[in-house]
Parts: structure tokens; C-alpha cells; sequence
């Protein structure tokens, strides 16, 4: 089955253009079904309902979240496809294959106190403390995702003109405006921090670990908790800056496709659920358009 599997990751990599996250998690899924089959004793293509179910049992009696199950199944639904696609397996087995219904989810924002309390914990005089700040502010003005941070390169950054070229999901680019206050921060990490991380002169990625690579999501993630204790701010996550400044940016501009062109959302409905305006902002619009309101 594992010559399918990477068959598979190809695919979803190359032609449907799935971010690497995906496909991370997609093999990781896979992986543990092959391994479910292998050891319940199934033949890898002895697929039938009661097998499909009892994988379904084995992930909920592991307790997994909904939303982890839903991922997992939608994993398999996909190379199921594929495996039919391809002539693996005659029939569509995907019917036996039921996933749990999962609300959407908006994660947690917080308020601009607290990102300014979060911006101020890196300190300045070392490589990392430097690094750090560079990031936290570069994610504050941006919006833009964790994995679209680490994989900045040198020349996506355009000082001159405060932007910061973003290749998202899909491979699809956008540009993204700055603060001069950023821009600096950015100017005193390339000239005092990032030279001291590199280890060689053509490494290209813009944020480096201490071993001279590119960092990775998981070690920001690191990063970011550490620094989110200090300024006792909890119920923290990689997507929490983003989400906070969709929510500060469309609660101050009301212009929810402004928005979602600096999310880089493809569907304006996704940038819908993505934000929500608080209470507070909500009764301030309503006071401010209801004719009756306006005349009280």
C-alpha cells in the first residue's frame, strides 16, 4: 500500500496543489490506516464496509477531537477516490465512510493590549530576541499565515516599499503592506541577528533556527508559546495573531473584501466565517445606521 500512498501524495501535491501542511497530515493518516489493516490482519485491498467501519470505531475510541476525525476520514475518502481513479479498487467505497459533523470553529483573538504586551517580550540584544520580535510584529501588521512566515525568502521582503510578497495556499501570491515601525525592526534583524544564525552564505530563507535553517512552523510555535507565558496571555496558537488582526482590521474598516485580500482568501464566505465583529462594534454600527436610533 505505501507505493499507493506516495502515488497519492504526489498527486494532491502536484494537481491539486495541497499546502504542505495538508499533505503532512494526509500521510500521517494514511500511514496509521495501512497500519490499522496491517494490524487487524487485512489484506491492504480487502476493503469492505465492516472493515471501513472498524477503523472508524478504532479512531473514536482513541478519542480523538471531531475535527481530527473528520480530517482523517476525509484523508481516506480522497485516496479511495484516487485508488478508483487509478484501478486499484473496482468500486467506490467511500460510502461506507461516515465523518462527523464539525461546526466551524473561530479561534480565539485577542486584543491589541495584549499583542502589544506579546511584542514587547523579545528582547534586542541577542540574534533570537531579534529574530523573534521581527516575526511577532511582521505577523501583527500582516495577518499572514505561520507557514507563509517561515517560508519567506531574502527577496520577498521589499523594504523600499514596505511590502512582503506571500506565496499562500495554492501557490498563489499577494503582496502585503508593512508598518515603518516593522520595517525597522526587520532593518536591525538583518543587520545585527540574522548574520550571527546563518551558517552559510547562500541559505535563502528569511527567519533561521540556530542551526542556520530555515525555521519551521512547530519551532515558531515554540517561540510563540514561551513568549505568550511571559505576557500571561492564554489560549494561545500559531493562528491567533492572524485571526486578531482579521477581527482589529474589519472591526476598524467595515470592508470585509479588504480584508479578505489580505487573508488571501479565494472565496469572500471564508473570510465571513474567518472574522467576527464583537458585541461592542456590533451595537456601535446598529446606533450609527438605524434611523430611529440615529434620531434618539
Amino acid at each position: 500500500m505505501q507505493h499507493q500512498i506516495d502515488g497519492f501524495l504526489e498527486y494532491i501535491a502536484a494537481e491539486r496543489n495541497f499546502s504542505d501542511n495538508t499533505s503532512s497530515a494526509y500521510r500521517n493518516d494514511l500511514s496509521q490506516f495501512s497500519s490499522y489493516l496491517r494490524d487487524t490482519g487485512h489484506d491492504s485491498w480487502d476493503l469492505d464496509r465492516e472493515t471501513l467501519q472498524g477503523f472508524h470505531s478504532f479512531l473514536w475510541k482513541r478519542k480523538y477531537r471531531d475535527t481530527t476525525v473528520a480530517r482523517k476520514i476525509a484523508a481516506i475518502r480522497s485516496f479511495l477516490h484516487f485508488l478508483q481513479a487509478e484501478g486499484v479498487v473496482q468500486s467506490d467505497l467511500t460510502e461506507h465512510l461516515t465523518s462527523p459533523k464539525v461546526g466551524k470553529y473561530l479561534p480565539h483573538s485577542i486584543s491589541p493590549d495584549e499583542v502589544n504586551e506579546l511584542l514587547s517580550k523579545p528582547g534586542t540584544d541577542t540574534p533570537s530576541g531579534l529574530r523573534d520580535g521581527a516575526m511577532l510584529n511582521l505577523l501583527w501588521d500582516t495577518g499572514m499565515r505561520v507557514t507563509e512566515l517561515t517560508s519567506l525568502d531574502l527577496d520577498h521582503i521589499d523594504s523600499s516599499t514596505t511590502t512582503v510578497r506571500c506565496v499562500g495556499k495554492g501557490s498563489k501570491e499577494r503582496e502585503i503592506y508593512f508598518t515603518l515601525n516593522t520595517n525597522n525592526i526587520l532593518a536591525r534583524y538583518l543587520e545585527s541577528g540574522r548574520p550571527k544564525l546563518a551558517r552559510r552564505d547562500d541559505e535563502r530563507a528569511f527567519f533561521l533556527n540556530h542551526h542556520g535553517d530555515r525555521l519551521t512552523r512547530q519551532g515558531f510555535w515554540l517561540i510563540l508559546k514561551a513568549y505568550a507565558r511571559a505576557a500571561g496571555i492564554e489560549n494561545i496558537s500559531p493562528h491567533t495573531l492572524r485571526h486578531s488582526f482579521a477581527t482589529f482590521m474589519l472591526n476598524k474598516t467595515r470592508d470585509l473584501n479588504a480584508v479578505r485580500v489580505w487573508l488571501g482568501h479565494s472565496n469572500i464566505s471564508t473570510t465571513q466565517i474567518y472574522t467576527h465583529l464583537s458585541l461592542d462594534d456590533l451595537r456601535d454600527t446598529y446606533y450609527q445606521a438605524h434611523p430611529r436610533a440615529v434620531a434618539d
